[in-house]
């Protein structure tokens, strides 16, 4: 299966750097899927979550308050504002990384509609962890 690197960047730094099959993100239109070989372009997103998908098939969920993608054919870079990956290695871990996700929509969505929706894949991606 075909792949490409992605990398999602904050100012404290790397919150993702690998070798994935896909990945969701939520755009200023609506969400849309990257895969290899994918059309360049730039563009904005909107608070949400990013599913990257995995060469194994795992989903990694990663929730986003802002920010701009750059899609090449052969590389995705993710510049963000704030993002909370959702994973951990035990219930706590997880569980302190649910209340930064959170925390992140909650400071910039501007209704509680989004907050639902994002809150709802939050605690879906939670699920597939535990």
């Amino acid at each position: 299966m075909d792949k490409f690197k992605l990398e999602i960047l904050t100012p404290n730094g790397e919150i993702f750097d690998g070798e994935v099959i896909g990945v969701t993100l939520p755009g200023e239109e609506g969400e849309f899927g990257v895969l290899a070989g994918h059309a360049s372009l730039t563009t904005l997103l909107a608070s949400g979550v990013i599913d990257v998908e995995k060469e194994d098939k795992s989903v990694e969920a990663i929730v986003i308050n802002w920010g701009v993608v750059q899609v090449d054919e052969g590389k995705v870079i993710i510049l963000v504002e704030g993002a909370a990956a959702i994973r951990g290695a035990n219930e706590a871990e997880i569980a302190q990384a649910l209340e930064d996700a959170k925390k992140i929509i909650s400071d910039v969505a501007d209704s509680s509609s989004a907050i639902a929706s994002v809150s709802a894949k939050i605690e879906s991606a939670a699920q597939r962890l535990i």
